[in-house]
């Protein structure tokens, strides 16, 4: 389960992340809820990040974010919706007022997913739809497999568990049936999709994992960030190849209606 610190995202952050891991990590992913999105005319999106699935959607959207910072860069790179700063607990929206609720890979970051379901069925108008992404194991995710490699390396004896624990520690798909059944959702579907990324390297998926997520802060309590970085992205290279990089990712694509 996520932690209040693995859900934070401040200062250089967001800007990291987007640039080492959005177009490798996150694109591929964010066409595909975009494509299965077409038509909806109300759409919210929550935990929207850097916008990577916001510029693919069309429609009157509200983006939301709980960290501002992902709310300023994200407005910044998807002009095109509202943005709000909002936790997924607490939507700012009227019941029954939306067509479509859109998560791409933020679920997982939920302390209590049940009551973020409940709220996403409260504010979908009947015939509505709930759509999100989550990543299977992280043996599954050729980056997320090498980037957990190179932390075994820079850290043999606690290598930081964040990666495995919260982004791929929501990946059994019983586990999300029940957790929407709960929240009062009926009909749901969960399918396993499989899609490529490309990188330019793979020091830069590094270090966008490294220095653009909430891995950050387990990097700098155990010494000094920018070392650990550098053992990290070695370890990545000698594992995914020197220039341009690619990989293959495995998610789970739910589609839930009350």
């Amino acid at each position: 389960m996520a932690t209040e610190r693995d859900r934070v995202w401040v200062d250089t952050m967001p800007a990291a992340y987007a640039d080492g891991l959005e177009a490798a990590v996150f694109a591929p992913f964010a066409a595909e809820l975009a494509a299965r999105a077409a038509g909806a005319v109300r759409v919210l999106e929550i935990a929207a990040g850097t916008g990577v699935v916001t510029r693919e959607l069309t429609g009157e959207v509200l983006a939301t974010d709980l960290n501002p910072a992902m709310v300023e860069l994200g407005s910044r790179r998807a002009p095109g919706a509202r943005w709000q700063q909002a936790d997924a607990a607490h939507l700012p929206v009227e019941d029954g007022s939306l067509d479509l609720v859109l998560c791409g890979f933020g679920v997982m970051f939920f302390p209590d997913r049940v009551q973020a379901y409940t709220e996403v069925r409260r504010v979908l108008a009947p015939g509505g739809r709930f759509m999100f992404t989550t990543w299977d194991t992280i043996d599954t995710h050729d980056f997320a497999a090498a980037l957990d490699q190179g932390l075994r390396a820079a850290f043999p004896a606690d290598p930081p568990r964040f990666v495995a624990a919260v982004p791929h520690g929501y990946a059994d798909p019983a586990r999300t049936r029940a957790d929407l059944a709960a929240a009062g959702f009926s009909d749901v579907d969960v399918e396993r999709v499989v899609r490529s990324g490309t990188a330019p390297s793979a020091e830069a998926v590094a270090r966008g994992f490294c220095t653009g997520t909430p891995l950050r802060a387990q990097l700098a309590e155990r010494g000094d960030l920018a070392a650990a970085t550098e053992v990290v992205a070695a370890e990545m290279v000698t594992l995914l190849g020197e220039g341009e990089v690619r990989g293959d990712m495995a998610a789970y694509l739910v589609t839930a209606a009350p």
